[in-house]
């Protein structure tokens, strides 16, 4: 059986990452788009980065795929891309989707939402409707 662990560390060796920390100088900047990938119920108890998009892990790849009936348009911006959830887990197997997917310029903060505030970044509560 490959173990999850695993599977984070291969995706860790292909895509851009960093801790929270280093990551505190993309927010806000124009052209980058934090993508919140959390459960709804984890952000209604822990808020997430303001002007985050929130994307349910389940529905990246639709969401992602121009071609499918569920395609966001914030995916097709050209914006670089990074990817969040509680601990750096999901969000590094979803970079590398992203990646796989054909998005250019794809990251996550391998810390989480949990690196995110341990280093003092904005937080801000669950928008009363999600951006999808």
């Amino acid at each position: 059986m490959k173990r999850a662990s695993d599977m984070v560390a291969e995706a860790n060796a292909l895509v851009d990452h960093a801790p929270a920390q280093d990551m505190l100088a993309l927010h806000g900047q124009e052209g980058v788009t934090f993508v919140d990938l959390r459960d709804p119920r984890e952000l209604e108890r822990d808020g997430m980065i303001p002007g985050a998009f929130h994307c349910p892990r389940g529905m990246l790849e639709f969401w992602i795929d121009p071609e499918s009936p569920y395609a966001k348009p914030q995916f097709q911006t050209g914006d670089r891309f990074v990817f969040y959830c509680a601990s750096g887990w999901r969000s590094a197997l979803s970079a590398r989707v992203a990646q796989e997917m054909g998005l250019p310029n794809v990251s996550h903060i391998e810390d989480g939402f949990g690196g995110w505030k341990k280093a003092g970044g904005p937080i801000g509560a669950k928008p009363s409707k999600s951006a999808g």
